[in-house]
Formats: C-alpha cells, structure tokens, sequence
C-alpha cells in the first residue's frame, strides 16, 4: 500500500473587504487601510443632528476648505487603535521607569529653591491648557470628516490627558505629594498675569467653529511654537544650570511632540495642495494666529528661556511652513 500526498491551493475569492477593494482594488491590504478607510457612515441617517440641524452628521462642510476626498489625507505613523496602543504602551513603560528613577534618587532633591520656583512656576500650570488641547481635538475628532483624519484627532485627544497628567506628577514630586503645588498652579493658571494671555488665547480657541481651523491653531500653530520654547528651550536652560534631571521627566513631551508633528505635517500639506484656495485660507488663518501664540507666549519666555529663545523657535517654526509648501510666494 503506498501513499501518495498531495498539495492543493485554495485562491480566495477576494483578498480584502469590499470597502476597501472599491478603494484600493482586490489586493491584501494592510491593517491601517482596513481599520482606517470608509468607516465612517456616508448614507441612510436617521436624523440631522439636533444641535445642528443645518448639518449632516460626518457632514465636510463644517469647515469651508475643500477636498475631492478627505481620506486623500492618511497618517504616515499608520496608526489604528492597535497600532496606536502598542505604542503609546511602550512609551508609557520607559517613562514610568524614568519617573520611579527619578522618585527613587530623588534627583528633584537637588534643585535649587529659585529652580524648583521656576519648574512649579513654567511647567505645571500647562497641565490646563493640555486639558484644553483635549477638549479641542475632541471636538475635531466630532466634527471631522473622514476616519483617517478624525482617528488622527481622538489618538491627539488621549495624548494630552496623558500630558497632563505627567505634569501634574512633576508637581506631586515636587510637593512630596501633598498636591498644593497643583493647587497653586490652578490659581497661576487664572491670576498670574504671565498666563493670561495664554489662558485668553486657550478659552478663545474653545469657540472656533471650523473644525480644520481650530486644528490649525492647536496642533500645528500652538504647539509648534510652545512645545520647542516650553520641553527644549527650558529644558536646555535648565541643563546649562545643572538641573537637567527635570529633562528625565518631560522626554515623553519630546519624543511624543517629534512623531505627532509628522501627521500634522503631512496633513496640512496635502490638504495646502488641492487647491490654491485651500493653500490661501490655510496661510491666512495661520497668519492670523501665530501674532496671537507669539504674544500668549512672551511673559512665558520671559520667566523661562528669555526672548531670544523664542525668536529662535520662531525662526524653526517658519522654516518648518516653508517644507510645507506655505508662504513660499
């Protein structure tokens, strides 16, 4: 009796799912593309939005810029909710291990009074303003259109609770955790006048309608300048008067501020492409607020780096618009 094996190939009848065939052909697609395109609903709602009943829901004209399609606009990281966890796990574990190093030397120990009044002073009263980049990026991540761009914006969101919360940790180690560091922050936050224009600019930004607009002003503008003035330009500070164990505590800031500027980059970029009305109305409404970030941020660099600092990151910061493609002419 002999045996005889054989092999046989099955060829599936399709390779991915229809949405995503219609969009990329019948190929095997990555995670990103079936978890990220065509999500989000299109047709057959039951109702218009009661708080808004001139609009649809997923509806593209809660912004006045146009694109022939919104998902034209992807994230190069290729974030899905997995993808994006895995990460921000891994990044979570290095900087829990940096604080309990930190805790357990008690490196903050060796600050200076007049250092420990400047860390208190500079760093953990923008634990309300992160909570207001939540807030704002939410509300992104609800009006948007498009799930490749609205996930972008609700990852952003959880992002800065975790900011903030890191910074009202600083304050805790500070205090020896008896939270009035955080107590005095909040008072900072709404009497100090070297956060007013700030808080101003903060509270005003709450109310911008225009959903590409706002993240405009927040991810690209606003953090653009406060980011290298706040966790490099301070921080470099501090080093050079040998209190750079701070540093240990705010490199989740920077490597975090360093990967979500390639989405915003890419984003505003191809959106500035589709059309010189796009490229126009984007310059025009970045030129509007960066007088306004430049002006919230001057009492701030004047406690922290010095202006020079922040002319610095201004000079960074219009170079970056130049590799996008905006105020070239």
């Amino acid at each position: 009796m002999s045996i005889e094996i054989k092999t046989h190939t099955v060829e599936p009848i399709r390779q991915t799912f229809s949405h995503i065939r219609r969009r990329f052909g019948d190929k095997p697609a990555s995670r990103y593309q079936e978890a990220s395109y065509d999500i989000e609903s299109k047709i057959n709602f039951h109702y218009r939005p009661l708080w808004q009943p001139d609009k649809l829901l997923n509806d593209p004209a809660r912004t006045c810029l146009s694109m022939r399609d919104w998902y034209a606009v992807s994230d190069p990281r290729q974030y899905y909710y997995g993808a994006y966890v895995q990460t921000r796990a891994r990044m979570q574990e290095t900087t829990e291990h940096e604080f309990a190093f930190c805790e357990k030397r008690g490196l903050l120990q060796r600050l200076s009074v007049e250092q420990r009044e400047r860390v208190l002073r500079v760093l953990i009263p923008l634990r309300h303003a992160e909570l207001a980049a939540n807030m704002n990026n939410s509300g992104i991540a609800a009006d948007g259109t498009a799930s490749t761009v609205t996930q972008m914006h609700i990852y952003h969101a959880m992002d800065r609770l975790g900011i903030a919360q890191y910074l009202s940790r600083i304050g805790l180690l500070l205090d020896g955790g008896t939270g009035t560091s955080l107590d005095a922050a909040k008072q900072q936050w709404l009497l100090d006048p070297t956060w007013q224009p700030l808080r101003r600019l903060v509270e005003d930004s709450l109310v911008v309608s225009d959903w590409f607009e706002l993240s405009l002003l927040q991810n690209l503008v606003s953090d653009g300048l406060l980011f290298p003035l706040i966790y490099q330009k301070f921080d470099e500070t501090l080093s050079a008067e040998g209190a750079g164990d701070v540093g240990l505590l705010t490199e989740f800031m920077r490597g975090w501020f360093a990967e979500s500027a390639r989405w915003v980059d890419a984003m505003v970029k191809t959106v500035a492409a589709e059309s010189p009305q796009n490229r126009a109305q984007i310059e025009a409404w970045i030129d509007h607020w960066q007088g306004r970030v430049v002006e919230a941020l001057a009492p701030l660099a004047e406690v922290s780096t010095g202006q020079a600092a922040l002319a610095e990151v201004q000079q960074a910061f219009a170079a970056r618009l130049k590799k996008l493609g905006l105020f070239n002419q």
